[in-house]
């Protein structure tokens, strides 16, 4: 995208893992696996029933989704299909069964999408339509991913809007006011997802937007405890055991029922960083 690629060939299969053709991916593994044991286990294993209900259903194609050996067959079968985009030199990802090609026009877009359908109709798959695009590289997401440009021109990598909501409902969830957990059992349910959104999102060249997240995070949890102390009175002994100073405990402790409100400002300078360090909570920025 970088070097000038600008428009994407973004291809979603329909329904894939359970389109796969039996014949076809084991004739494909057959060209790579000698071992005839093999290649009846893994029969048997793309053979096996579908649960519905209690009763087992026949399956006559797709494989197991969720079964650890599925991602594996997928790329040995869509394999073919990137060789011959290697073969004629086009720039492109594929992780599973979603693929992005990265042209330098439209044109040139619209002649790999025609490409991919004859490649993908080969093996009896076939593009979902209303997924799939060839359009600006802007605007699209990949893996949670999209670009932005920034102010010097350079392409580079944010958190895309669907999973930043995702995050964002999460959160929520995990620190409403409701439901009588202490503050060290929201702590450590929210450090666990934030820990590992972190680390898949660490890509991400938005430390702007990370850190009005982090705010936005502590700013919640300060809300809880400022409910966990309920009453006016509790509110200022603790914050003054917090080292507050007692002008300060006073105004936050008056308007103690306000939580959301009341969770930000004063209780900034009591509630600091080093509070949110001690529970174990994970820094974004």
């Amino acid at each position: 995208v970088q070097s000038g690629r600008r428009i994407v060939v973004d291809v979603d299969l329909e329904k894939f893992f359970d389109r796969v053709n039996h014949d076809i991916l084991i004739d494909r593994l057959s060209k790579r696996i000698s071992d005839k044991r093999v290649i009846r286990r893994i029969r048997a294993y793309l053979n096996s029933g579908i649960m519905d209900h209690g009763v087992v259903q026949e399956r006559v194609m797709g494989t197991p989704q969720g079964g650890p050996l599925s991602p594996l067959l997928a790329n040995v079968l869509l394999d073919e299909v990137d060789k011959e985009l290697e073969r004629r030199g086009h720039c492109f990802v594929r992780y599973a069964d979603d693929c992005n090609v990265y042209v330098g026009s439209r044109k040139a877009g619209e002649r790999v999408m025609a490409l991919l359908r004859r490649l993908y109709g080969r093996l009896h798959l076939t593009i979902n339509e209303g997924k799939s695009a060839v359009t600006s590289v802007f605007g699209r997401k990949f893996l949670g991913f999209s670009f932005w440009r920034g102010r010097d021109g350079a392409v580079k990598r944010r958190v895309a809007d669907k999973p930043l909501k995702a995050f964002k409902r999460r959160v929520r969830q995990l620190t409403r006011r409701s439901g009588g957990r202490s503050m060290a059992e929201v702590a450590e349910r929210l450090r666990v997802y934030v820990l590992g959104w972190k680390a898949y999102f660490r890509l991400a060249q938005t430390p702007r937007l990370f850190k009005e997240l982090e705010e936005w995070m502590r700013h919640r949890v300060r809300a809880i405890q400022l409910k966990h102390w309920k009453r006016g009175k509790t509110t200022y002994k603790a914050l003054l055991a917090k080292g507050a100073k007692p002008e300060v405990a006073r105004q936050i402790a008056v308007n103690s029922r306000r939580w959301w409100r009341n969770s930000g400002m004063l209780l900034n300078s009591v509630l600091t960083l080093r509070w949110m360090d001690a529970l174990r909570i994970p820094r974004l920025a």
